[in-house]
């Protein structure tokens, strides 16, 4: 049987400058209305991204077998090396030439405000990525295009390949019917605490209803750990000790590669989920979704100092 994962979502760039001020004494309330300002960025950095992408990344660390699912532009062709380099197949990432790649453009403030835009590019023809016929042994529909998540969704449930669903950034995009029908063919469902309280109240269902039609349902509380709701039960799910927060960016992603890869190892769920946090205990710790390095021996030494459990060799 696969271990492969297909981790369906977005691949993108991340453009991130530092403004040295505050936007609060440029940007003036009296004249919102007719808005003009500009900033000096004098530190600026490009970074690898999107959610297909880091979930890769965080599976490839643990030795896991990810395929990315993606669509990107011509000005992509550093960032397919730079996977390739790393050992993930990219078979499954499609190039559009006359499109640009997925790119998130945010401003940070020195009081870590944010400006963004996002251009998704070549992320509004993911739909047409047809992954019929890859076999898998569990799948991922992260954030991407509305029609592209559903078109993966359905594909991944004709096909019998369970997936988990993670609504993320894709929030804004998904009504509570919508929500419904995706909840109808995923195995799991993963959110952070704020997004849970989202698909409950567009759904009409708590995460506990939610969790008695799937096989899980596993909610992200930040420092405070996580909660996993399955078997009509609600087990508690404690943080690991981090030395350092850095950046929470990508964090999400490599919570959700910690758990995959628990599932495609056979683990219990509770397990699965330790995992997870001691994955995004890794990436806090570092600026960039994509520039954690621990080795596995790392990783296990983390799982066993924070859960006591040691279960990866």
């Amino acid at each position: 049987m696969s271990d492969k994962i297909l981790v369906c979502g977005s691949v993108a760039f991340d453009t991130i400058a530092v403004f040295e001020g505050h936007f609060k004494d440029h940007i003036l309330a009296d004249n919102i209305q007719s808005l003009s300002v500009s900033f000096f960025v004098p530190n600026m950095r490009k970074e690898y991204g999107g959610c297909a992408g880091n979930i890769a990344y965080n599976l490839q660390l643990l030795g896991g077998h990810p395929l990315p699912v993606g669509t990107v532009g011509a000005d992509a062709t550093d960032y397919l090396v730079y996977l390739q380099q790393l050992g993930i197949d990219t078979r499954l990432i499609r190039v559009l030439p006359d499109m640009f790649t997925p790119q998130c453009f945010i401003t940070t403030d020195l009081d870590n405000n944010q400006i963004a835009s996002f251009h998704p590019g070549a992320m509004s023809f993911s739909a047409e990525n047809d992954i019929t016929g890859q076999p898998a042994a569990w799948g991922i529909v992260a954030p991407d295009s509305k029609e592209g998540m559903f078109a993966h969704a359905r594909r991944l449930h004709a096909q019998g390949i369970p997936f988990v669903f993670d609504l993320g950034q894709a929030m804004p995009l998904f009504s509570g019917d919508d929500l419904n029908e995706m909840l109808g063919l995923a195995q799991m469902l993963t959110a952070n605490e704020y997004e849970s309280k989202i698909v409950a109240q567009r759904s009409g269902r708590s995460m506990a209803e939610i969790a008695r039609s799937l096989r899980a349902v596993i909610v992200t509380h930040g420092a405070e750990g996580a909660m996993l709701y399955a078997d009509g039960h609600e087990t508690e799910i404690p943080p690991t000790q981090v030395t350092d927060v850095v950046d929470p960016t990508g964090c999400g992603d490599a919570h959700r590669a910690g758990l995959l890869y628990g599932l495609t190892q056979k683990w219990s769920l509770v397990d699965a989920c330790r995992l997870a946090n001691v994955m995004g205990g890794f990436k806090i710790a570092s600026r960039g979704p994509q520039n954690h390095r621990p080795s596995r021996a790392d990783i296990s030494a983390a799982l066993k100092q924070n859960y006591g459990v040691d279960l990866m060799g």
